[in-house]
């Protein structure tokens, strides 16, 4: 008889300088919450990541007998169901992630399935996978961060008002941007668009490339004042003036593509990606920097920062007294649900027809399937296998809950 499908989980954290320190960070308070693991906050170390998924690099567990989830899904087949299996390889599709960030992220991008291939081949140290990863950020705290490229506009009139970032792309260089986007930067013709991008490819390479002897000397802005006493000098300054900057509110949330352009500054966050740890950087960060491919990889899509925010519905899987909506990406690996459930309520989820992981962040309650019924409190992880029906209860308190999962049409 086989076992029934709800595991509570073991995860990992991961401390790097950008994670904030100690017990004020929620992935620190969330790995301490599961008490079998015997995790302990240290009060003067940075805890910027708690992983959910079988990606090796840091895998979760099953607490009841201490295996993998990766060896859990294999030996059963069944928890991921036939399709998804099938598909990924017989392991989760998704990565499922709370990160608690102190200081930015580097400017990064992630590279798409081919990319990605080649990356790993000729540098499996620096790009330890041969999977894309594209990912959705839902804030649970206020966020900020960098985002996709500025409208051209507004790159535009950076350099006409900057003399400083002028300087750092060149005069030729910023005029000839200027010149190409003057009367065209709202065109939605495709060929205009091609040649948009195109500039705006030649210019970020400028930048991207220009002397370490002229960053430093531009840092005037608030922003850019705050970003230069983490990274003192560095290119990803200049960045500022052609990302998007956006603030997330609770609950809101952005998805962003395989090589697409971003930075993560501050904030508590929700984040699910397919299920790889490859990241090219190019600035804010003492790691490996691959300028080169960065520039060469990125999609050089420009728009407002509210065209990349997603809206989500609500989710039609739930019945009860509760309130559930759904964030659903273009891709097919992930989708995220966000539930919450009021002191003394009850929700019932149909069954999905693929694997699922879920967190709790708020309150505390139980949850069930079938005949196996685990305690809820904040910062627990379950997983959920393939089409088993799972319930939520709650008691004097309610419960704010994160679902990734998977599931193919």
């Amino acid at each position: 008889m086989l076992p029934v499908p709800l595991y509570q989980l073991q995860c990992g954290t991961n401390s790097y300088d950008w994670g904030k320190i100690g017990a004020d960070s929620a992935a620190a308070r969330f790995a301490a919450a599961t008490e079998q693991s015997g995790f302990k906050i240290e009060s003067h170390k940075p805890y910027a990541e708690l992983w959910m998924g079988t990606h090796p690099s840091n895998p979760s567990k099953d607490v009841a007998t201490g295996r993998t989830l990766l060896e859990l899904v294999t030996e059963n087949q069944a928890l991921l169901s036939k399709p998804v299996a099938e598909r990924y390889g017989q392991k989760l599709p998704f990565l499922f992630k709370v990160l608690s960030i102190q200081k930015a992220l580097s400017i990064q991008a992630h590279p798409d399935k081919r990319l990605a291939e080649r990356l790993h081949k000729e540098d499996p140290r620096n790009y330890p996978d041969d999977n894309h990863k594209p990912e959705m950020t839902i804030a649970v705290t206020p966020f900020d961060g960098f985002c996709g490229f500025r409208p051209l506009d507004q790159i535009a009139s950076f350099l006409t008002h900057v003399p400083e970032l002028r300087s750092l792309v060149g005069e030729e260089e910023a005029d000839k941007f200027i010149k190409a986007v003057s009367s065209t930067a709202d065109s939605t013709d495709p060929d205009v668009v091609s040649k948009n991008k195109a500039a705006l490819k030649s210019l970020f390479a400028a930048l991207m490339t220009s002397e370490d002897s002229r960053i430093k000397e531009f840092a005037t802005s608030l922003l850019l004042v705050r970003l230069d006493s983490q990274f003192p000098q560095d290119i990803g300054l200049f960045c500022a003036l052609f990302l998007n900057y956006i603030t997330l509110s609770p609950g809101e949330a952005i998805f962003l593509q395989a090589n697409d352009p971003h930075a993560y500054l501050s904030g508590d966050i929700i984040e699910c990606m397919a299920a790889s740890d490859n990241v090219v950087r190019a600035g804010f960060t003492p790691k490996f920097k691959d300028v080169k491919n960065l520039v060469e990889m990125l999609t050089y899509s420009y728009a407002p920062i509210e065209a990349q925010k997603m809206k989500p519905v609500p989710w039609e899987k739930g019945d009860g007294n509760g309130t559930s909506i759904l964030y659903d990406p273009p891709i097919e690996e992930f989708a995220v649900v966000k539930t919450e459930l009021p002191a003394g309520g009850k929700e019932m989820f149909k069954p999905v027809e693929g694997p699922s992981v879920v967190i709790v962040t708020e309150g505390s309650g139980s949850i069930s399937v079938g005949s196996k019924k685990e305690t809820l409190v904040k910062g627990l992880v379950f997983f959920v296998g393939a089409t088993a029906e799972l319930r939520i209860e709650t008691g004097d308190e309610g419960v704010v809950a994160f679902r990734a999962f998977c599931e193919l049409n």
